[in-house]
């Protein structure tokens, strides 16, 4: 019999974090403990509950809470509960945690390292972007100027003054890569007034544009610079709809509902002829760990959770050279 525990925890962010939806000083998680009541091994996962998805802490701990009866039984391993778990929560965080917390538990359960389990290559050190928060031009040059020894910076936008502020940071870090998030906060008319100038600038990759509501009018748009779905990319249902509308999907955990849903999102959208970035919410290294092993196949990596935070998790990821490397087993999986 497993018992599962889901608890909210606070995560100071170091100073604030700004998108065009707003900002915050703290980053709220969900972390799920499952415990195999016969040896008393545990295994975690960590979820960022999303109210542009409808998502509350409150709402998240429910939805978990539902699986209770699912690991009373004590019948099931954690690989058949991960596929049973598919057909009882929605893509979503509270799907995520529960997900990520199964494959840590089966990791420590059977000695073998998460990869081995999932039947793929241990991930490698990869370049991951910082992110720069939405501010005035003159802070994020400052910003900018702070960071230019990165290699890949990425730019949290909301429309009006975007072209200013990317002219900041490209002048602050002139020898960086710069990907921009718009996070819907474009209009089609923001779109065909701005991407000619971002393309001149050197602007490599934009991530959700325009509104998920409003994405298939990029089907009609120039695309000089790669176009990346975020809030219209879920899981693999959402998929097909992207054709022809973007180059490349945005794949996190707490959109997937886990790892297991990533891996097989990233296996189709690779075929489809899509490119993948990986990405993730202001979280801790518990929360990056899984998506850590996707990078191998990912164009960009954007996994800079922790590096955002005032403090973070024991054993947290290490991020040496502007690298993210996968986790150690007492970190997770």
């Amino acid at each position: 019999m497993l018992t599962l525990r889901a608890a909210c925890e606070s995560w100071p962010i170091d100073g604030s974090f700004a998108i065009s939806r707003g900002s915050k000083t703290t980053a709220e998680v969900v972390t799920v403990t499952l415990t195999d009541s016969a040896d008393g091994v545990s295994g975690r996962g960590e979820c960022v509950p999303y109210a542009r998805y409808g998502e509350t802490i409150e709402s998240v701990i429910a939805e978990i809470n539902q699986c209770q009866s699912l690991f009373k039984s004590g019948a099931a391993e954690p690989a058949e509960l991960r596929s049973e778990l598919q057909q009882h929560l929605q893509a979503g965080a509270a799907l995520n945690a529960v997900d990520c917390a199964l494959w840590d538990l089966e990791a420590r359960l059977t000695g073998k390292r998460v990869w081995q389990l999932a039947g793929i290559d241990k991930p490698e050190p990869a370049i991951t972007a910082y992110t720069l928060s939405l501010d005035t031009p003159e802070k994020m040059h400052d910003a900018a100027k702070r960071y230019s020894d990165r290699p890949l910076l990425k730019l949290k936008l909301a429309g009006d003054g975007d072209v200013e502020r990317v002219t900041a940071v490209r002048a602050g870090a002139p020898d960086s890569r710069i990907i921009v998030d718009a996070n819907e906060g474009w209009s089609a008319k923001d779109y065909d007034v701005m991407v000619p100038k971002l393309d001149e600038i050197g602007v490599s990759m934009i991530e959700q544009p325009l509104p998920a509501s409003a994405d298939a009018e990029l089907a009609s748009f120039d695309r000089p610079i790669t176009l990346c779905a975020d809030e219209s990319c879920h899981d693999r249902k959402t998929l097909d709809a992207l054709s022809g509308r973007y180059d490349m999907i945005n794949i996190k955990l707490d959109k997937t509902g886990g790892l297991t849903e990533a891996l097989a999102l990233q296996k189709i959208a690779v075929e489809q002829g899509f490119e993948v970035m990986v990405g993730c919410m202001v979280a801790t290294s518990l929360a990056m760990a899984p998506a850590t092993l996707l990078t191998g196949q990912a164009s960009v990596i954007d996994l800079d959770g922790p590096l955002l935070l005032a403090e973070d998790r024991d054993n947290p990821l290490d991020y040496s050279n502007y690298c993210v490397a996968p986790p150690v087993a007492d970190l997770w999986g």
